[in-house]
């Protein structure tokens, strides 16, 4: 069995500063705001959201499929994946573009500042379902916005599962396209902002998301864990205290890649859950989205 990872490939340039953000804007000062943040570290990751899934599933034991774009400068990206033992046979390559690119910066309270140049993701949409008859599961991730259209109607005319995960590509589409997202989804996933504004934009409850044809819509709380709503009802799943906090890119990628790793299984949702909240841990306790070691023995997963 395999699943799908639709999203973004992307190279993450992160920087850390040692202040806190809030301590550098001014409130009453932001309609003229000028900025700038000394950052004495500097380092450049393989990143993007279905890099970083496909990642964590992979290492968990599964099997990741991606469905992405990148441009003339990604053929060491895809190496790397292709090393680890990740399909990447349905990535287009788009010559004239760049690989999408993040520029991060991170502040001492674990705030985020982004500058994202989405490139050749642009072209993602260009890009079918991979004939594979092993596909059984899928996540829509953020990616281009025709592509995350595309795909998710692809993916419900072939019948097959997915996980509608929009992630910071949310603010693209009105309540309209949201709604069509959900009915199409088996499982929602969002972190506790993006459910506030998929609740405004679509004018729908979480209750009222839940209470539907989803097997569930999971709102993430970073270390708080995770709420999950099944038929209305939610149930909070503790979060896992990290051994240490280094750096917070990709931990909900790694949460992701633990859903999709127990639904592969046919776990309960909660356990599937339980999983991602345990990687999230891990992660944010490595520097990058895709240097954080597991065991897959250590972790009770099947082997390959």
């Amino acid at each position: 069995m395999a699943s799908l990872v639709c999203g973004s490939l992307a190279f993450d340039t992160i920087t850390d500063f040692p202040g806190r953000f809030a301590e550098q804007i001014l409130p009453d000062q932001v309609h003229i705001l000028n900025v700038s943040f000394l950052v004495p570290t500097l380092r450049r990751e393989y990143g993007g959201c279905a890099g970083n899934i496909a990642y964590n599933l992979n290492a968990l034991g599964g099997q990741a499929v991606v469905l992405a774009a990148v441009g003339g400068d990604g053929t060491g990206y895809l190496a790397h994946l292709s090393q680890l033992g990740i399909d990447v046979s349905a990535v287009l390559t788009d010559s004239d573009s760049y690989t999408a690119q993040a520029m991060i910066i991170t502040d001492r309270d674990n705030n985020q500042i982004t500058a994202f140049h989405p490139g050749a993701m642009q072209s993602a949409h260009q890009i079918g379902l991979p004939a594979r008859e092993d596909i059984r599961l899928a996540i829509v991730g953020p990616d281009g916005r025709e592509a995350m259209l595309r795909h998710a109607r692809d993916l419900k005319a072939a019948g097959i599962p997915f996980i509608f995960d929009p992630g910071q590509g949310l603010p693209m589409f009105n309540g309209e396209e949201l709604r069509a997202f959900i009915a199409q989804a088996t499982w929602v996933a969002v972190n506790d902002y993006e459910a506030r504004m998929l609740c405004e934009r679509t004018g729908l409850s979480l209750a009222q998301i839940a209470d539907s044809h989803l097997e569930g819509l999971l709102v993430t709380l970073g270390a708080e864990g995770c709420d999950v709503w099944v038929k209305g009802h939610c149930t909070r799943v503790a979060g896992v205290k990290a051994d240490a906090v280094v750096d917070p890119t990709g931990c909900g990628d790694a949460f992701r890649g633990g859903l999709l790793y127990g639904l592969e299984q046919g776990w309960p949702l909660e356990r599937c859950v339980e999983l991602g909240n345990r990687l999230g841990a891990l992660k944010i306790g490595h520097r990058g989205g895709q240097n954080h070691p597991i065991d897959r023995a250590a972790w009770g997963c099947a082997p390959r």
